[in-house]
């Protein structure tokens, strides 16, 4: 026993080097860390229990069964962050530069079978070369496996797809398919096809980082929620976010004892939003000024910045707070903010977070590119997210809510539980000037002074339709709030319904707008 024991331990650590210190030392002049250093940044410190450890490939031909690792290139297994058991696999790129065959591939199946068995998050760590051309079919029959699996999963346990190095090909589905991406600059790369194949069809000259680096897949596609400098940071931040989100659909998400006192009066907020609608402010000091410590972690910080989504607290329980950017477009919605913004209500509501929706819109963005795009379809999908959302609902309209933008926006009328607004809201069809151009179009342009007359009937539109208190008068809001008071009564609300049940419909899933 002895002797197996001795042979076992110097299978272990042989497993744990890994291929070389060649190898290793390669890894860290690209500026990235080895698969089992990043899952010690990820995990609570001695918390991994590995799964596999010994697994080697059995495929044969171009060389391969002269070359058998240990692990296949992936290290698989679950931990612990904050104490809560999170799944983990991470490729390996020091072996076959972390490409996927069939061993490789039945790894990564057995530990998402078990993070939905178990009802936990799943992080997958992602540098790798894609398929592993010398196994073929096979390869591509794991990736089968896996983008089946993350949709089994979608809405069951949240799934953080990392990316730290090259994914390229069908390889990128998998990340597409999952909540949260993660990318770090100048390291990870996704796309399709490379630049070697865009040169050739299309004749197109670029580089890895400029087709799918970090910054243009969380600026320009909307593919990478989050982009950070590094990895340690990066990691940091999946251990953030992974605080905030529940460990299923089944769960309430974790509250924390909160000091920032539930009745806090935010004075400063009658100064951050000018009266005049069509002044723009940021945002963000309005979140900021409302949540717990003015802490919170926004999603797609830097696409579709029109329109916020961000995770944060009240009173120590988390909510997720969409809203209106007046500082970008003025607050529109358009194609991207649409899609934006409805996919973090879906995740919301998967995962039992009550949302809060802050309106200051202007309305859907007009012009020929945005109809030809297909905004109907697009701003439908956001529509279709809050109608289907049971979770708790609570709008909040501050200022400007005009036309179609203000019923898509969580309007009482599709279901929001709670509607309140500031003696600043506007809510109406379109704005005054336009709607007095259109009702009194024919008194305008008979008057001696056309100007004075359409000043007049502004005004006269205004006093009639655009009153602060006429949506109150008629119930379409719930009431009309000081708004020091905002953080008080958006804590108290949702305390009221927390408990909220609501059931769908019997069916086998909706038909929404794609």
């Amino acid at each position: 026993m002895t002797e197996r024991l001795a042979e076992l331990s110097a299978l272990r650590e042989q497993a744990v080097r890994g291929p070389s210190e060649r190898a290793t030392e390669a890894q860290h002049a690209k500026g990235k860390l080895t698969a089992r250093e990043r899952i010690e940044l990820l995990l609570d410190p001695g918390s991994f229990t590995e799964v596999e450890q010994l697994r080697r490939h059995r495929a044969t031909g171009f060389g391969l069964e002269a070359n058998r690792p240990y692990t296949d290139g992936v290290v698989t297994g679950w931990g612990t962050v904050h104490g809560r058991t999170v799944f983990v696999y991470a490729h390996d790129f020091r072996i076959f530069g972390g490409a996927l065959g069939e061993a490789h591939a039945t790894k990564i199946h057995k530990i998402m079978d078990l993070a939905l068995a178990a009802g936990a998050p799943l992080v997958s760590l992602n540098d790798g070369a894609g398929a592993r051309i010398q196994e073929g079919v096979s390869a591509l029959a794991g990736y089968g496996g896996i983008f089946q699996r993350n949709t089994r999963a979608s809405g069951v346990i949240p799934q953080i797809s990392v990316m730290l190095g090259p994914c390229a090909g069908g390889a990128a589905y998998s990340p597409a398919l999952t909540d949260f991406v993660f990318m770090v600059r100048e390291t990870s790369q996704m796309f399709i096809t490379g630049p070697d194949v865009v040169r050739a069809v299309t004749g197109e000259e670029i580089t890895q980082n400029g087709l799918g680096g970090a910054d243009v897949h969380a600026e320009t596609s909307g593919v990478a929620h989050f982009a950070y400098d590094n990895e340690e940071t990066c990691l940091s931040e999946v251990r953030y976010l992974l605080s905030m989100l529940p460990s299923n659909n089944r769960e309430n998400p974790p509250s924390v004892p909160c000091e920032d006192p539930a009745d806090r009066s935010g004075e400063a907020l009658l100064g951050l939003v000018p009266a005049d609608g069509n002044r723009p402010y940021d945002m963000r000091e309005v979140i900021e000024e409302i949540v717990d410590d003015g802490d919170h972690m926004e999603v797609h910080e830097r696409w579709a910045r029109n329109i916020i989504c961000t995770l944060t607290r009240l009173d120590g329980q988390v909510v997720g707070i969409v809203a209106n950017q007046p500082q970008f477009l003025a607050g529109v919605l358009d194609i991207e903010a649409s899609e934006k913004a409805a996919r973090f209500v879906q995740l919301c509501d998967a995962f039992n977070i009550p949302i809060v929706t802050l309106l200051d819109v202007p309305g859907f963005l007009p012009g020929v590119d945005q109809e030809h795009g297909g905004i109907i379809r697009h701003g439908a999908k956001l529509l279709y997210a809050y109608c289907n959302a049971t979770v708790p609902r609570i709008s909040l309209i501050l200022r400007k809510a005009y036309g179609g933008a203000y019923i898509v926006m969580d309007s009482q009328s599709i279901g929001a539980d709670l509607t309140y607004a500031w003696p600043t809201n506007e809510i109406a069809v379109m704005g005054a000037e336009g709607a007095a151009n259109v009702i009194f179009r024919k008194q305008i342009a008979g008057a001696d002074d056309p100007e004075a007359m359409r000043a007049r009937m502004v005004k006269e539109y205004k006093s009639e339709l655009m009153h602060p208190y006429y949506a109150a008068e008629r119930g379409l809001i719930d009431d009309v709030i000081d708004p020091a008071g905002t953080r008080e009564v958006l804590i108290s609300s949702l305390a009221m319904l927390r408990t909220k049940h609501a059931d769908l419909p019997s069916r086998k899933h909706g038909n929404p707008p794609q």
